[in-house]
């Protein structure tokens, strides 16, 4: 599992940082990626990555506003001009569908796929399977704006062969059985436990990406005890007052959501275009002084989501 920032920004593009979109790279778990928001320009960020725009599975939006979806129409374009004919989910907030279909209708774009829209009513579960359950809650932005949060499943313990070994069992099919945690009688009438020789489970991972918004209580729940936490920091402390008039967060509010919810990982984006390099580092700083582990991201960054042993 790896994450990368295709577009940073807030509001505006600007040279240095394109607008939010970030993509959940699940190549080895399911060989497919999620995208986070759709900014303007998205597809051209893309270009210059290992994405293949066949391989997004699933579109997440957070909110209508059009730094988030206005890049919508011309990815799903070319999705379909270069190969993707597997079926597209795209998940948001009431309009979303409209918003889509209206701008492909006038355009007289023709996918080769079929779209399924789920747009939200309720906060709760929006997507689960086997391998990942994907729940939101509404977040604080003066407009319907959701942060997401993504479960994996537990990875079940390896089987200890060595183990096995040592004791001479036979391999074959009773490793499989023992696997499974299955208690099997060997040749010999000696009674084997399969629970007794499987290792440690490894955690499933807690990705949490939040569309903008104020401090709220939900930031938190969504947030709590995830591997990585995206938090929107369009803001830094000086500006705190504007960034409540305009239903936006601080670097500040980033850290504390972090801490509060104990997450590992805090990744600060949505960067207002006042910041210029120099002064966005001084986000990163100030959240650091809350909370150590935050990053200022930035456009093409790329990080793993690392497994851990219960």
């Amino acid at each position: 599992m790896k994450i990368q920032f295709l577009g940073t920004g807030a509001g505006v593009p600007s040279t240095s940082r394109n607008l939010s979109s970030i993509a959940l790279k699940l190549l080895d778990e399911r060989n497919a990626i999620w995208l986070f928001d759709c900014g303007e320009g998205t597809q051209q960020r893309v270009l210059k990555t290992a994405i293949r725009p066949r391989k997004i599975e699933k579109i997440f939006i957070t909110h209508l506003h059009g730094d988030h979806i206005f890049g919508l129409p011309g990815l799903l374009s070319s999705r379909a001009f270069q190969g993707g004919n597997t079926p597209l989910n795209i998940y948001g907030p009431k309009g979303v569908k409209e918003f889509v279909l209206t701008s492909l209708r006038i355009s007289q774009s023709h996918l080769r796929y079929p779209i399924f829209f789920h747009e939200i009513e309720e906060e709760g579960v929006i997507f689960e399977d086997e391998q990942f359950r994907v729940s939101c809650m509404k977040l604080n932005h003066g407009i319907v704006s959701y942060g997401y949060r993504v479960e994996e499943a537990d990875y079940p313990g390896e089987l200890q062969a060595e183990r096995l070994k040592e004791q001479n069992v036979p391999a074959g099919p009773l490793y499989g059985k023992l696997k499974n945690g299955e208690t099997v009688t060997l040749p010999d009438g000696r009674i084997i436990n399969g629970q007794d020789f499987i290792g440690r489970p490894t955690k499933g991972r807690i990705v949490t990406i939040l569309g903008d918004t104020r401090r709220t209580k939900n930031t938190v729940v969504l947030a709590k005890d995830a591997n990585v936490l995206i938090h929107e920091s369009t803001f830094g402390k000086e500006d705190q007052a504007i960034a409540a008039d305009y239903f936006h967060s601080t670097c500040i509010d980033a850290a504390n959501v972090a801490k509060e919810a104990g997450v590992k990982q805090l990744y600060l984006t949505h960067i207002s275009a006042r910041y210029l390099s120099g002064n966005a580092t001084q986000l990163q700083k100030d959240a650091r002084r809350i909370f150590e582990n935050s990053k200022l991201v930035n456009d093409y960054d790329e990080f793993d989501v690392p497994l851990e042993k219960l």
